[in-house]
């Protein structure tokens, strides 16, 4: 422990200088500016634009002068630029996929220069850990999308638009305003903890990125493989997400506004059964139990209320965001700021987030750089009850009106429904008060000195600030007799997080002939610190709900348990060689050494090497010849990433003080107050590592119109942190945990890219990728006893997963069903003596006559075993079209939500109308006592096929020609109209397939937020 705060204060000690030299020449250059260029000969003003071999303007192009990396542009929306120069310099153009070229000024002010498409696909430039390399370079499984693909997908989250992008990349989004989603890279490797993966923003590790605004976003690189990662370490084993945003380009100022507004619309409700079916699907359920009729007359309440209809709605959503893009010879910014208003898809429902970004960048002398990152983000929420409201919305009976005639609440006492379904959906949100603000501050500052011609040092230091607050009033009030309090209770919750990241690099980059080598040193200190704390009053008056405590009584504040108060430290030394000789063989190495201050003894380090090779085939002399292959490129790796996303403490055994534990000894007597230990906890927990190999194919073909990458991979991971259960008979919480497993991810993935000519009119790219991945639990420390979970909305108390050797993580598992008793006589024949008719017929799997929990066996796998998707752009004259699809297949999920019953809930349309209700109505559907004890046990019957295919993003759009905007000053006016999630195939019948859940209760349908589709119209202006 010592050692990690040592070498904290080290990292400091280095950063901090540097910091402040950065601040103070930021300073200074707001009153100095030294004029740029060559002052022997005169400074002209050059302008012109960049075309390609069509004509058409190219956006962001560098623009630099040879020999002076101080002085450069980039060329605007519709190609232009403007320079100021020595009259005598070279100019030169460059961009990722087209050749660069240079052009002497000569004295002109003028200069306009078509560009060519680069032969050489692998020559781009992509974001790996601590820099960038050429796309030829890397020899690990690196993706890249840009920004500008994301932005089209109308998205309130970036990562959400990553679904169907990169094969092996799994997302889960949720229907919740402002929620984000659960993104998988290559599979299920960690259980326990920090499950999600590390995005790496401008330098600053987070574990979500909801604070971003996806127009601020210049690219994003998926690291998938163990070697790619492997440069973060103890956070990496999850996979990494780098994020890049928009910095200044460097010339004339360029604003820009981006617009849209829509709605949202549910696009699978699920149709409910209505009063009359209700009512009569409720007698039988009545005769089922040997009571008498619910209700006399079913037909007498006709439709009744749809309880679909009354709680959810058509949602508006908007967003704006405006940036202010320029700089001068010396240094560049990017002003944004943005709004978003998001409507919930359930009434009462919404969420607004207001962002600023800005990125400010100087160069006062060649070779110092330095700048600022930041991200503010301020968001607020009204609430909606999310872990009751659906499941109300399901069970909620149609009999029951909304209103009574005299204005008052239906209420299901009044129908005689019993405890199963005593509420009203509509007094639960309007007696609903809960308001969330969250406060954020994020980004950093860096300076980066050049020295000696081939060394770059850079200090960096980073963080995020927020400040989270729920605040939950429940009001006195009597809507129905269940619904009802003569007590209020103000809660508030507050969260806070204050994380810092400090770095220093130092990089080695030169050339020696056919040799190229680049050396990276590093090192890091990190610090998170997390506050969670809940504070309650009853008998606060009415509209005091803010934050006065004091007038009310019986005031408690505790802290929020494993999510409350922590402190956690690292520290990291790093080392990565990256060698190439002629562009043909290449060797990438790493090495990184990790402290985590929750780990204890010879458990605190974690030593975490990698290695990659490259062999460009089409570089060598046996394929001068062939006409076959542009490109071709084997790439192989290996490495060691790991996970230190554990709880604090987590071997220190926790206490309870219980009433039981109370004791009174003495005349007079005297209390005397009790602990006992309630957990058991291992004596040591060692860092989660995981081991990964992975073998590549890159190529292009039919002169680099269409590239190809195929990858098999391998990843292992050994000592896994999983939570066992253990008999709670013995005093405790009823879990232990500690390293339980050994888990293994294996797969394929391909992606194809075709694309159209460049002297074509009509434009396109056409890509494809496909992931498959195969989860297999390899060992469990308890050797064959399962590892249960799933309990979510189970009524009968049982677990609907299982982990175990040979099969995936939190697999579904249950009874067998062999269809349906028709008779009693089948029955009595039968060994379920005690089943009824209408009941399901368990298959004996073990064959001893007998149907018990031995009969249990696996009924699906909740992780993907295949996602895919077909992404599409065409572009033609002032048109363009974007069609984006995306699906998953070999998938199961568990709808609980058919058997989450304790009395007269109601039932699914589907279900009336399948349902068993006599002899030989039906063999697959049960009867109405679906919720008793042995029908609602977990079985094959609730497990569907979580397969689907969507029309993930479609995008029509039409830029209005430059002639119409020049009068304005406007450089480009783009509108368009989106649709997202517009048409979806699946089979399953609930809300989704697309559902979520920690890694062992992954894939149970339990009040889950349905999905939307969005519809709306924008427009993209630059000024």
């Amino acid at each position: 422990m010592t050692k990690i705060y040592l070498r904290h204060a080290l990292l400091q000690t280095l950063s901090l200088p540097l910091i402040c030299f950065f601040l103070f020449t930021q300073a200074a250059l707001a009153y100095h500016h030294e004029p740029s260029g060559n002052h022997a000969t005169a400074d002209i003003r050059v302008t012109g634009r960049v075309t390609d071999s069509a004509g058409t303007g190219l956006p962001g192009i560098s623009v630099r002068v040879r020999g002076n990396s101080n002085v450069g542009t980039q060329t605007d929306a519709g190609g232009a630029f403007a320079l100021t120069v020595a009259e005598n310099a070279t100019l030169i153009f460059s961009s990722v996929g087209y050749e660069t070229q240079e052009m002497a000024v000569n004295g002109r002010t003028e200069i306009n220069i078509t560009l060519q498409a680069s032969n050489q696909i692998l020559s781009q430039v992509v974001v790996v850990g601590y820099g960038t390399q050429r796309k030829l370079d890397v020899t690990g499984s690196v993706v890249q999308i840009k920004g500008d693909e994301l932005a089209k997908q109308s998205s309130p989250n970036a990562i959400s638009g990553l679904q169907g992008k990169v094969a092996g990349v799994n997302v889960i989004n949720s229907g919740a305003p402002g929620s984000s989603p659960t993104v998988t890279i290559r599979g299920t490797g960690t259980v326990y903890g920090n499950t999600n993966v590390l995005y790496v923003v401008d330098g600053v590790w987070y574990n979500d990125v909801n604070f971003l605004n996806p127009a601020d976003i210049e690219n994003v690189s998926v690291l998938k493989d163990a070697s790619s990662t492997a440069i973060y370490g103890i956070r990496a084993s999850n996979g990494v997400i780098i994020i890049t945003t928009r910095r200044g380009r460097r010339g004339r100022v360029t604003v820009n506004y981006n617009a849209y507004a829509g709605w949202q619309s549910v696009t699978h409700g699920v149709k409910l059964a209505n009063a009359t079916e209700y009512a009569t699907i409720i007698n039988e359920l009545s005769a089922s139990n040997g009571a008498a009729p619910l209700f006399a007359n079913p037909g007498s309440f006709g439709a009744g209320t749809d309880w679909n209809k009354q709680i959810l709605r058509d949602a508006f959503t908007m967003n704006h965001q405006l940036s202010v893009n320029g700089g001068t010879d010396k240094s560049d910014y990017n002003l944004s700021v943005g709004l978003l208003d998001q409507d919930g898809n359930v009434k009462t429902n919404n969420y607004k987030r207001y962002t600023l970004s800005l990125n400010n960048n100087y160069s006062p002398v060649k070779g110092l750089d330095f700048g600022i990152k930041v991200n503010g983000q301020y968001s607020k929420s009204e609430d909606i009850p999310t872990t009751t409201i659906f499941h109300q919305i399901y069970g909620a009976g149609p009999v029951v009106p909304v209103f009574n005639a005299n204005g008052t609440y239906g209420d299901p006492n009044d129908y005689k429904l019993g405890g199963g379904n005593p509420y009203n959906p509509q007094a639960t949100i309007d007696f609903y008060n809960q308001r969330t603000q969250i406060y954020s501050f994020t980004g950093n500052a860096y300076a980066q000195l050049t020295f000696l011609k081939h060394f770059k040092l850079r200090t960096s230091f980073g963080g995020e600030f927020v400040n989270g607050e729920i605040v939950g009033y429940v009001p006195v009030y009597r809507a129905t007799l269940a619904q009802q309090t003569t007590v209020s209770t103000l809660t508030k919750t507050l969260n806070q997080a204050r994380n810092w990241i400090a770095e220093n690099t130092l990089t080695y980059d030169k050339t020696f002939g056919s040799h190229k080598v680049t050396v990276l040193l590093g090192q890091t200190a990190q610090r998170y610190q997390n506050y969670n704390v809940i504070m309650s009053a009853q008998n606060v008056p009415a509209g005091a709900q803010n934050s006065y405590f004091s007038l009310g009584n019986n005031f408690n504040i505790t802290d929020n348990g494993t999510n409350g108060t922590s402190l956690n430290t690292f520290s990291s030394y790093f080392a990565r060689v990256n060698y190439a000789f002629e562009d043909k063989y290449l060797l990438n190495a790493s090495i990184r050494d990790d402290g985590a201050s929750q780990f204890y003894g010879n458990n605190t380090y974690a030593y975490l090497p990698a290695v990659g090779a490259g062999w460009v085939i089409s570089k060598e002399g046996f394929m001068a010849g062939q006409k076959t292959f542009d490109l071709l490129k084997l790439r192989g790796s290996w490495g060691k990433v790991a996970n230190a996303g554990v709880p604090y403490n987590i071997t220190i055994p926790a206490t309870t003080t219980t009433p039981q534990l109370v004791a009174i000894f003495g005349s007079p007597s005297t209390t005397f107050i009790g602990t006992n230990v309630n957990t058991i906890v291992p004596p040591s927990i060692s860092i989660e590592r995981a081991t990964g190999t992975d073998i590549g194919l890159e190529g292009a073909v039919l002169n680099n119109r269409v590239s190809f990458e195929i990858d098999a991979y391998n990843r292992e991971t050994k000592n896994a942190v999983f939570p066992i259960p253990v008999l709670t008979s013995l005093g405790t919480t009823g879990t232990v945990i500690g390293n339980q497993a050994d888990i293994r991810n294996r797969g394929l993935e391909v992606a194809v890219t075709w694309r159209s000519k460049d002297q074509q009119a009509l434009r396109y790219t056409i890509s494809g990728n496909l992931g498959y991945n195969e989860n297999t639990v390899l060992s469990v420390l308890s050797g064959r006893n399962p590892i249960y979970a799933g309990g979510g909305g189970l009524a009968n108390g049982a677990l609907a997963t299982r982990t175990i050797v040979g099969e995936s993580i939190g697999s579904f598992y249950g009874y067998q069903v062999a269809g349906i008793f028709q008779s009693a006589a089948e029955v009595a024949a039968s060994l379920q003596t005690t089943a009824k008719p209408g009941d399901f017929r368990y298959v004996d799997v073990n064959g001893d006559k007998v149907i018990n929990g031995k009969d249990r066996v696996n009924l699906g796998n909740p992780n993907p075993k295949y996602n895919y998707g077909i992404n599409t752009s065409f572009s033609y004259k002032s048109f363009d079209l974007q069609l984006d699809f995306q699906g998953v297949t070999g998938v199961s999920v568990y709808n609980a939500n058919l058997a989450f019953r304790f009395g007269n809930e109601n039932f699914t349309k589907d279900f009336y109308d399948n349902r068993w209700h006599g002899a030989g109505t039906s063999n697959t559907y049960p009867s109405a006592n679906i919720g008793s004890t042995a029908n609602s046990a977990p079985n094959s019957f609730y497990v569907s096929s979580g397969a689907y295919f969507r029309l993930r993003n479609a995008q029509l759009g039409y830029n209005i020609p430059n002639a119409f905007l020049s009068r304005w000053k406007i450089q480009r006016l783009r509108l368009y109209a989106n649709a997202q999630n517009a048409i979806n195939i699946f089979k399953y019948k609930g809300f989704t397939p697309e559902i979520g859940g920690t890694p062992t209760n992954a894939g149970i349908d339990n009040n889950v937020y349905p999905l939307f589709a969005t519809y709306n119209f924008g427009l993209n202006v630059t000024f």
